[in-house]
């Protein structure tokens, strides 16, 4: 049953990567599709989850917590074998990118299917914590903390994110309570409800099979890393918090997902090892359909 929920949404990732190879209907079409979903659509629905969320819950606030010491706990394992296989910032980068970083259309579209739009809403929760904390983590890492040296420069970046964006105006539409006027709410969920199956389309868009022709062995490393073990981390993580039973699967199904194809774009962008990154996101994002069903039903999610 657990397959049968998920497939489907690999299918429109499969789907997405045969229509772009195909050059349907148009190359130009997919960086336009992807830039549309970042910047318009998946804002929306982020906006429209959280302003709905129950944020006094105290359930919520453990689920932040939780996820910024299961994202940590990775990133500091990660330093310290560093500290024993050295390595420069260009291949480190791609690495903790793969172990931390996740797939929000992915991780979203399955949580919707598992747990319907109580978890989307939590799951909103989670992004609004994650996201900014992995993207410094990423950029750390790419910088050998050189960032660190220049706050007002990270600040900005962060703050011209619009995912980040997103999520304060929606915590501040939670705790305001005064919601959208005149449609306004109605009008981000019609937003939002493209938001998913087009993002998983332009994931499968981006996938480079060829970029897993080398590097097998840090690919299989990192991907097992991402795909196993932060999962049954996260599991372990989410006992020791006391979270519900939607808590928990949200946490664990962000843990357990494929890297973000926009990793990528960061790695090329700081002059980070672009082709392992490429491999990275391709190769968690096969294995993805196997793994996530199978870590579910092992950790009793399923």
């Amino acid at each position: 049953m657990l397959f049968i929920t998920i497939w489907p949404l690999f299918g429109l990732i499969c789907l997405g990567f045969v229509l772009a190879r195909k050059g349907f209907p148009d190359p130009a079409f997919w960086p336009a599709a992807e830039r549309l979903n970042y910047l318009l659509l998946f804002p929306a629905l982020l906006v429209s989850s959280l302003m709905r969320a129950p944020l006094g819950d105290p359930q919520i606030l453990r689920l932040g917590g939780a996820a910024i010491v299961t994202i940590c706990l990775v990133g500091l394992g990660l330093a310290v074998w560093r500290r024993f296989c050295p390595m420069p910032a260009a291949r480190f980068g791609p690495a903790l990118q793969g172990a931390v970083r996740f797939n929000t259309y992915l991780g979203l579209a399955i949580t919707a299917s598992l747990t319907g739009p109580a978890g989307v809403e939590r799951a909103a929760v989670y992004l609004a914590v994650a996201v900014p904390l992995v993207n410094v983590l990423s950029i750390m890492a790419l910088s050998e903390a050189e960032v660190l040296r220049h706050p007002g420069r990270l600040i900005g970046t962060m703050l011209r994110n619009p995912l980040i964006l997103a999520c304060l105006l929606g915590i501040a539409l939670a705790l305001s309570g005064i919601g959208l006027p005149f449609g306004g709410d109605r009008f981000l969920e019609l937003l939002a409800r493209g938001s998913l199956p087009l993002g998983l389309l332009c994931v499968g868009a981006a996938l480079q099979p060829r970029a897993m022709r080398r590097d097998l062995s840090a690919l299989a490393g990192t991907s097992a890393l991402r795909l196993l073990l932060v999962p049954c981390l996260a599991f372990l993580v989410a006992g020791g918090f006391g979270l519900g039973t939607v808590e928990a699967l949200v946490l664990v199904v962000f843990s357990a997902i494929p890297t973000a194809p926009t990793a990528y774009v960061l790695t090329r962008q700081m002059g980070g090892d672009g082709t392992l990154m490429a491999g990275l996101v391709t190769a968690q994002t096969l294995a993805g359909v196997l793994t996530i069903p199978l870590v579910l039903l092992v950790l009793g999610l399923g």
